[in-house]
């Protein structure tokens, strides 16, 4: 049987990673600059199996609105070029035979807008995801009481606990959406 400690610690470590799931999702929208993350685990059908693309080429930046990216198998490239298109990442990568070249566009005002709804979405998910945690961990440590297995002042302590870490997961959520907010809106 789960003890309060574990309770409030899963909680913790739950919400913990639905920030840096967040934090990975983020990586993904781009702004107006070039940056690695922005391809790095795209899916691409190398051999018949789906792999990441930083697992099967080198992805660097030489110039702020260029990925490049330099495939260790050659024969790769044209799969390495499908599978960014289907990312519909807004990009359009060029294959000259031994690299993907994936020019970075100005950013419209319109995109700008449109990627900070996405951004605002992801946020809201993360929450969401956040106050099931909560939801769980708060019924789990009510159960705990009602069998007896705990005092009712623990259990008060316990929920006190696991709202003080819901409240500062939400915290962080909302301020790494407003720096990816700026980020995009930044021109």
């Amino acid at each position: 049987m789960e003890s309060l400690d574990d309770i409030v610690l899963e909680s913790e470590d739950k919400m913990e990673k639905s920030l840096s799931f967040l934090h990975e999702q983020f990586s993904g929208i781009r702004t107006g600059k070039a940056s690695p993350a922005l391809v790095e685990n795209v899916k691409v059908n190398y051999y018949g199996a789906p792999t990441r693309l930083k697992e099967i080429a080198q992805i660097s930046t030489p110039e702020p609105r260029l990925i490049v990216i330099n495939a260790y198998d050659p024969t790769a490239l044209p799969e390495i070029e499908k599978a960014i298109l289907a990312a519909n990442l807004g990009v359009t990568p060029m294959n000259d035979g031994r690299l993907v070249r994936v020019p970075i566009p100005e950013l419209t005002e319109e995109r700008r807008t449109e990627l900070t709804k996405v951004a605002r979405r992801m946020a809201e998910e993360a929450r969401v995801a956040v106050r099931n945690v909560r939801r769980d961990a708060n019924e789990q440590a009510k159960t705990l009481q009602k069998n007896g297995a705990v005092s009712e002042d623990d259990a008060e302590n316990a929920l006190k606990e696991i709202q003080k870490t819901t409240d500062k997961a939400i915290a962080d959520i909302d301020e790494t959406l407003k720096a990816k907010e700026q980020d995009i809106m930044t021109v």
